[in-house]
């Protein structure tokens, strides 16, 4: 490969690495829809200064609270477990949690007897990531 064409290959890559690393695609949730598609669990979990803990805990200021700990909310143990070995929710681990609760409590907690409350699964990645963003906004 003669010099020149080394410089434009060298160049492409380092573009293309940057732009790979510097906002992945698939780690950014839209809060909007995410809004939207939280209709699929308000049956469940309410939001707002004063909701009450239905069949799922409020999920009011979700963001950065401890796993498990909601007041007055009746969590499985193993969500207890979970938040007591250091489960803190962000926008990443929610989706990833609503793709497959018990799943994630599995390998979260290393334990394949581990069990979720929770059985709805949120299949679809965009779909996740989109009501983490919303959530994300209730603080």
């Amino acid at each position: 490969m003669n010099f020149q064409l080394r410089k434009i290959f060298t160049a492409a890559l380092v573009c293309t690495s940057i732009a790979m690393f510097a906002a992945p695609a698939s780690a950014a949730g839209d809060a909007s829809a995410g809004e939207n598609i939280f209709r699929k669990c308000a049956g469940c979990h309410k939001i707002g200064d004063n909701a009450k803990n239905a069949t799922g805990p409020v999920l009011q200021g979700v963001v950065g609270r401890q796993a498990g700990t909601f007041p007055g909310f009746r969590y499985g143990k193993d969500m207890v477990a979970a938040g007591e070995a250091g489960l803190v929710w962000n926008e990443e681990n929610l989706a990833e949690y609503l793709a497959d609760p018990r799943a994630f409590l599995r390998a979260f907690l290393n334990d394949d007897h581990a069990r979720a409350k929770m059985p709805f699964k949120l299949r679809d990645e965009q779909q996740r990531m989109d009501v983490a963003a919303y959530l994300a906004t209730l603080q």
